[in-house]
């Protein structure tokens, strides 16, 4: 029992996260498709009730299509509180209008051919627009729908003329050859994603090598490096040697080995980045542990590798009096931590002008760790698909995607292990806010 159950639930988070990555997939064509299934719906009533008369049609049904898409046209202007639902909303409107609709309207005029090719064509389009889960789920839950809808209706139970049954086999071929299709498709993205990972890995390793040796070169030379300069002193003093070096750039060789050792710290840490983000990896593997969140974000500002003094200067606002502790991996939230720093920079960098702020917040139900920044902000249409895994979309007017699109997709998996939730809130052109949740633990 408890091997199905925890079956079904993989299946259904399967399920939710291939919808959610097609759905972010289709967001620049969610306004045509609901702009012609909007004018579809009463159009074609006048197509089937007027012009070719059909045994059965109804306008009240059609209307009430139409309005279901006409918020999806109209998705832009929806407040931001209800964005983050769109995909539920867009789910629920593909199930009304093609598994179930087709084949109600099917049942009512009586399997005629017009409405086998229509159904037929509505299982094409499905299949276009969903994974192969999600094409079975809809497929299911549509016809039966459909099915009890026509029973309650018409109070007879479904029949099929003999001369209809001919037509199953299309179907079915169809059906079986949308799932094989989406199902390859499938297994190639993760294919390629094992391919990513894997040459991840070996840049990461080719890059660790002379890192390694260039910093042990480093720390070794700063061990020997004092009594070099006091050997180069004295023989300059008993004019051993000929010529000699400036006296400034004798103080600044120290300065070197430092800034050395902090540009193979900061490439490393850059490498660490790259490789969890594009692993997304979780708690697979690690025990949780009660975590302090002021510890994780002094970690985070400690080691992340700014590009400068000016860039490290950006983080004017840091709020650590209301800490708290969760669950989790100290190492997984810095590099959480990581991600929103590297957006944040990127956005004030595009800008021209920012700020970071960093603040931890706690009341009766939940402590909070909140990330602002008041860079270039998120578009309104793109925020319902950010923490979608590869989502990433051309910013700034510019048609140049600049991100892989899956940073905060390893920031909503890390979060969500730690038994947390993220989300975020922006406006155009003035601020972004993360909003990092834990609920409190009772006592």
């Amino acid at each position: 029992m408890t091997t199905l159950r925890t079956r079904l639930e993989r299946l259904w988070t399967a399920a939710s996260e291939a919808f959610k990555r097609d759905t972010a997939h289709f967001s620049s064509r969610h306004f045509y498709f609901g702009l012609v299934a909007g004018l579809g719906f009463p159009l074609y009533y006048v197509v089937w009730h007027v012009l070719f008369p059909q045994p059965y049609e109804s306008l009240l049904l059609r209307l009430v299509g139409s309005a279901i898409f006409v918020p999806i046209v109209l998705v832009k202007l929806w407040p931001e509180s209800l964005k983050r639902f769109f995909p539920l909303y867009w789910y629920l409107a593909l199930l009304f209008a093609l598994p179930f609709f087709f084949t109600f309207m099917l049942l009512k005029n009586g399997n005629s051919t017009v409405w086998l090719l229509s159904t037929l064509v509505a299982l094409f389009v499905m299949i276009l627009l969903l994974d192969w889960i999600n094409l079975l789920i809809h497929i299911a839950v549509g016809v039966a729908c459909a099915v009890l809808a026509y029973h309650v209706t018409t109070g007879f139970p479904v029949t099929f003329a003999f001369e209809s049954l001919e037509y199953v086999p299309i179907f079915m071929f169809a059906i079986v050859m949308g799932i094989i299709v989406n199902y390859t498709a499938d297994r190639m993205r993760a294919e390629r994603r094992q391919a990513m990972l894997a040459t991840a890995g070996m840049i990461a390793h080719e890059l660790r090598t002379p890192l390694l040796s260039v910093k042990s070169g480093a720390s070794g030379l700063r061990q020997y490096l004092p009594v070099l300069l006091e050997a180069y002193r004295l023989a300059t003093e008993r004019k051993l040697i000929a010529g000699s070096i400036r006296g400034t750039h004798l103080d600044s060789m120290a300065g070197v080995l430092d800034r050395i050792e902090t540009e193979a710290d900061r490439s490393n840490t850059v490498i660490d980045m790259l490789l969890y983000t594009v692993r997304g990896m979780g708690m697979e593997g690690r025990e949780p542990v009660p975590c302090l969140m002021s510890r994780c974000a002094d970690t985070a500002l400690r080691r992340y590798p700014f590009a400068s003094d000016k860039e490290r200067s950006l983080v004017v606002q840091l709020d650590m009096k209301a800490d708290f502790s969760f669950l989790g991996s100290e190492l997984l939230m810095v590099h959480v931590i990581f991600n929103l720093l590297k957006n944040a920079l990127r956005h004030i960098a595009i800008a021209g002008k920012g700020t970071i702020s960093i603040r931890l917040e706690t009341d009766q139900l939940e402590n909070r760790l909140v990330f602002g920044d008041t860079g270039t902000g998120i578009p309104a249409d793109v925020l319902p698909h950010i923490f979608t895994r590869y989502y990433a979309w051309p910013k700034h007017g510019r048609g140049v995607v600049e991100t892989t699109g899956v940073g905060l997709s390893f920031c909503r998996e890390v979060v969500h292990a730690f038994g947390g939730s993220i989300e975020c809130h922006s406006r155009l052109h003035e601020y972004t806010e993360f909003f990092i949740r834990f609920p409190r633990s009772e006592k």
